[in-house]
């Protein structure tokens, strides 16, 4: 007879803006990987992944940080993290960064291959269909460019939204239209960028929902600054923050 399969040994990459902004995500990300069976560690030598310096061109030194991201997460089965936009540096970016290098290519390779954006892990790689949470309100979901573009993110969070008692899921119009955040975009192009997330809101606040709901920290900051400035009711909050049933505390942009 055989024993019961092990767990899989999960890193979580926090990502920067989760870190720095809203560490309950992380926690919440945690929560919901352990749930569904795994073993989760957080490797101390991560840091960015090195998609500001790799969007600015600045490719030395998007490498450099990228061998940081390559040695902490070697060794693990999966490498998960609670953003479309990091997982898609990783496991998109990461190889084409290396192309030329073919002392780091294959470890870049390796590491793309076992990286995943949480949501996408949850349902396409460990086949959960269902979470244990609860929450009476209505939301609306933003579906961020990396994730969506790059990872075909679009169906697995609604699929697990569905699963939480309470909640009415309302489509806003252009869901998938960016929210003008784009990392370093929104400073260099701020005008363009006011305009997108002006548009955002204008479709969040449609809906009439409680909540906006994304899979990002970037588009979610984004579209809660201009919501608060805007003077709109709708709270933003990251959407393993609500499939972990953490969806209790302030949401993003009071408080941690």
């Amino acid at each position: 007879m055989t024993g019961p399969a092990p767990k899989p040994r999960v890193a979580l990459f926090v990502t920067c803006l989760v870190d720095l902004f809203r560490p309950r995500v992380g926690f919440a990300a945690v929560k919901l990987l352990e749930e569904a069976g795994c073993t989760v560690e957080v490797p101390e030598g991560q840091s960015c992944c090195g998609q500001p310096a790799y969007n600015s061109g600045d490719r030395e030194t998007a490498k450099r940080v990228a061998r940081t991201a390559i040695e902490a997460f070697e060794g693990y089965d999966w490498v998960v993290a609670p953003s479309g936009s990091c997982a898609a540096m990783v496991a998109k970016d990461y190889p084409e960064l290396f192309r030329d290098d073919p002392a780091w290519l294959p470890r870049a390779e390796a590491l793309a291959g076992r990286t995943r954006e949480i949501v996408s892990f949850l349902t396409d790689v460990l086949g959960v269909e269902r979470v244990a949470a609860t929450l009476e309100t209505t939301a609306t979901y933003h579906d961020s460019c990396s994730g969506l573009r790059s990872l075909g993110v679009k169906a697995q969070p609604r699929r697990l939204l569905a699963s939480v008692d309470g909640l009415t899921l309302t489509e806003m119009t252009d869901p998938e239209v960016c929210c003008g955040f784009g990392g370093t975009f929104c400073v260099k192009f701020s005008d363009i960028s006011t305009k997108m997330v002006g548009d955002k809101t204008g479709n969040i606040a449609a809906t009439g929902a409680d909540l906006v709901l994304a899979g990002d920290m970037g588009c979610l900051m984004n579209m809660a600054g201009k919501l608060s400035r805007e003077g709109r009711p709708q709270k933003a909050r990251h959407v393993v923050e609500v499939l972990a049933g953490m969806a209790d505390g302030p949401a993003i942009g009071e408080g941690a």
